[in-house]
């Protein structure tokens, strides 16, 4: 009787436990014996592996690991260190039913009998898969921080080194303009200086690419028709490109406008084409595309709306993942010494970002490259931008005028002066806004303040709206390299870009004053 009794209150623990194993659905809690197969099974491990009792009991464990696992022989190596150590514990990938991977926590108890042998081992399992893409989510969070941060301050000073380099270039050009003009006919002479402006000219385009990817270029942002643009450079491109290299485009024949600077996208599709002509030196196809797209579900940077989505894709070398990560770092390339500035990619990124887009890119070795901008798409009822007509600065000088110069680089204010009064101006300096606004409260009688907007203090914008309050009728011309003024700025101020030439200076002050 008694021993009935035991047999019923085991039979009756053993259903107790059986009972509590089943009701812990958050983790696979089973066995296995001395050789790894499955001997017990619950509802978590049914739940988390998808496999029910009857088909994996039986069965060996290692059915759970990945392939990769099974050849490197993780299965034996885990039952092996539980049965030295009497613990094992690792996180790893692990394979459910239906050949999905989950991230799994593992612990593997070794089972002793009572003369300490190895008799099985007791397995625990919890599916971490959340827990894991949330750390990945927050360390990619953290990554795209760092390196917006580090984009940003890269751009802050690279900006800041453009500004003043175009302040040094408007001296070196400026004072050779006027040397050219001064100097004797002299043919030995004119060879050196035209080579001087030309290098002058370089290094102000140089400038340009800094304020791209800073995104303080001056930009005229407008509805631009993209295949009418890319159609119109074909006849260069091809001029430009080796017999070996061909390009296509494909455009649907109902594509909407992009809103961006029409010779500023021209520029950065030239730089994308150069970039693949140097993938391919053994020649091959670039393919430029585009198409309307929703950004919301195709690209997590934009805002919601509709963009136009351009594609320019080579079948050249491919990039790695290294090369890839950091292609649109400034000053970064892979072309050799004195072949790249490492300024085409971000330039065009700094373009595209502007304009309110994004770029993304896509590469492998081998398998070409394919470049993605995203444009937004012009609201209806804007026309698409036409080529400008030049325009003809008159060759009558304008009538002799009196205009106060403001700068507080002196090198800049010299060459602006000269230039002025060259055109057959009288100039007054002001070295500072203060400087300005006492020449002004002397009653000098002047018919236009040009001045620079990068001031200490007051800035020019700041020192037009002063003016602008003191004298209504006095116009003022903003001289600067930046594209984005500060808010609360006089944006409709008339802008003249940095470096500037006599030409550039003589027509906007025509226009300013008829």
């Amino acid at each position: 009787m008694d021993v009935a009794k035991g047999h019923s209150v085991m039979l009756t623990n053993e259903g107790l436990y059986q009972t509590l194993l089943d009701s812990i659905t958050d983790y696979a809690i089973y066995m296995l014996d001395a050789d790894g197969h499955v001997s017990t099974w619950n509802s978590g491990a049914e739940r988390i592996k998808g496999y029910r009792a009857d088909e994996i009991v039986g069965r060996h464990f290692s059915l759970f690991y990945t392939e990769d696992d099974r050849l490197r022989g993780e299965p034996q190596r885990a039952l092996s260190i539980a049965r030295r150590d009497g613990r094992f514990e690792k996180e790893n990938w692990r394979i459910r039913s239906n050949g999905s991977r989950f991230w799994a926590h593992v612990v593997i108890d070794a089972i002793h009998d009572d003369s300490g042998n190895v008799v099985g081992f007791a397995k625990i399992t919890r599916d971490n898969s959340e827990r894991m893409e949330a750390q990945t989510a927050l360390a990619k969070a953290r990554e795209e921080l760092f390196q917006a941060q580090k984009m940003e301050a890269i751009g802050q000073l690279t900006g800041g080194v453009a500004h003043d380099f175009n302040n040094l270039l408007m001296a070196i050009r400026g004072s050779l303009e006027m040397l050219r003009k001064r100097l004797p006919d002299d043919p030995t002479l004119f060879p050196l200086i035209d080579n001087a402006i030309r290098g002058a000219e370089r290094g102000a385009a140089l400038t340009q690419r800094m304020l791209a990817f800073s995104r303080r270029q001056e930009l005229n942002v407008v509805p631009v028709d993209v295949p009418k643009l890319v159609h119109g450079m074909r006849d260069f491109l091809k001029s430009s490109l080796s017999q070996t290299l061909s390009i296509e485009t494909a455009f649907a024949g109902d594509l909407p406008p992009a809103r961006t600077d029409p010779n500023q996208l021209e520029t950065a599709l030239l730089n994308l084409i150069v970039n693949a002509r140097d993938a391919m030196p053994n020649g091959g196809t670039i393919s430029i595309s585009a198409a309307p797209q929703d950004a919301a579900a195709q690209e997590s940077r934009l805002k919601p709306g509709r963009y136009l989505c351009i594609r320019v894709t080579d079948d050249g070398e491919g990039m790695d993942a290294e090369t890839l990560a950091h292609a649109t770092t400034p000053f970064f390339t892979t072309k050799g010494v004195g072949r790249g500035t490492g300024l085409g990619l971000s330039m065009v990124q700094g373009l595209i970002e502007q304009s309110g887009g994004a770029l993304n890119i896509e590469s492998s070795p081998g398998k070409g490259t394919t470049i993605f901008l995203w444009l937004p798409v012009a609201t209806e009822g804007q026309a698409s931008a036409e080529p400008e007509a030049p325009t003809i600065v008159p060759e009558e000088p304008t009538r002799p005028l009196t205009i106060l110069a403001v700068d507080d680089d002196p090198l800049v204010l010299m060459n602006t002066t000269l230039m002025l009064e060259d055109l057959g101006h009288t100039v007054i300096e002001a070295y500072s806004a203060a400087d300005a606004l006492s020449v002004i409260g002397r009653g000098e009688a002047l018919d236009l303040v040009i001045t620079d907007h990068s001031m200490p203090q007051m800035t020019g914008s700041e020192l037009a709206r002063e003016i602008s309050r003191q004298h209504p009728d006095l116009p003022v011309i903003l001289a600067t390299g930046y594209a984005e003024l500060p808010a609360g700025s006089d944006q409709h101020l008339p802008r003249l870009a940095k470096p500037f030439t006599q030409a550039q200076l003589k027509e906007i002050v025509g226009t300013v004053l008829h």
